[in-house]
């Protein structure tokens, strides 16, 4: 039997509307976050779901909160589903690291595998996201669906390394909006990618213009 699991990035945080890099920073969702978790659960909640796993990052677990709410599941956390460690970055706007750490913010944005700030590399975040969700499938029932609430670069990073595709695929896949999220199936060859940057409603946000491409890349953190 397939497993489907559903990862689901928080909603938004006043310092993903500022541009801030928060990486295991404990920022809770804004109003506007809190609005998104709720219409996202609304559609979630029709596929109802078996168990939901969370970071314990509060903008996570408050996300996963209002499925819960729907669904009267209990939300069990899960500290290997936060984002990346993003060191001396976190709290820093992107300004601010590209003035402090211009080769590395270029590396950075251009898709390389460095641990940024002195913090976490793509790929071991991606390793330790993976491991997690391919625990928690291993342990839900009847194949799921299992809701998983994380991060953007941490959805991102897990996404790769359970598809088997090398990191520096980064820009390809793309990242997720607030409160979106992909749906993976476990099958007996593998994953597979079922959808990705779904969301409550049916298209994704606008992109930003290329002037923008950092503050995007900041906010994903």
């Amino acid at each position: 039997m397939s497993t489907r699991v559903v990862l689901w990035r928080h909603g938004r945080t006043a310092s993903n509307a500022e541009g801030r890099f928060q990486g295991q920073l404990d920022v809770d969702l804004d109003d506007v976050g809190r609005a998104q978790a709720a219409e996202a659960a609304a559609v979630l909640a029709e596929l109802a779901p078996t168990r939901i796993v969370s970071s314990d990052l509060l903008r996570a677990a408050h996300t996963a909160a209002a499925l819960a709410e729907r669904t009267g599941l209990v939300v069990e956390t899960d500290p290997a589903l936060r984002e990346l460690h993003a060191g001396a970055w976190q709290g820093l706007l992107h300004a601010e690291i590209r003035a402090g750490w211009p080769e590395m913010f270029e590396a950075w944005r251009g898709g390389q595998d460095v641990a940024i700030g002195g913090g976490e590399r793509r790929s071991e975040v991606g390793a330790r996201v993976a491991d997690a969700v391919r625990a928690s499938a291993a342990a839900t029932p009847d194949g799921g669906p299992l809701v998983v609430v994380s991060h953007g670069g941490a959805v991102q990073a897990g996404v790769l390394e359970l598809l088997g595709l090398p990191i520096g695929s980064w820009s390809r896949l793309g990242g997720l909006g607030n409160c979106r999220w992909a749906v993976l199936e476990e099958r007996a060859d593998g994953w597979s990618l079922v959808g990705y940057d779904l969301g409550a409603v049916p298209h994704p946000p606008p992109r930003r213009s290329s002037s923008d491409s950092a503050a995007e890349a900041a906010a994903t953190v």
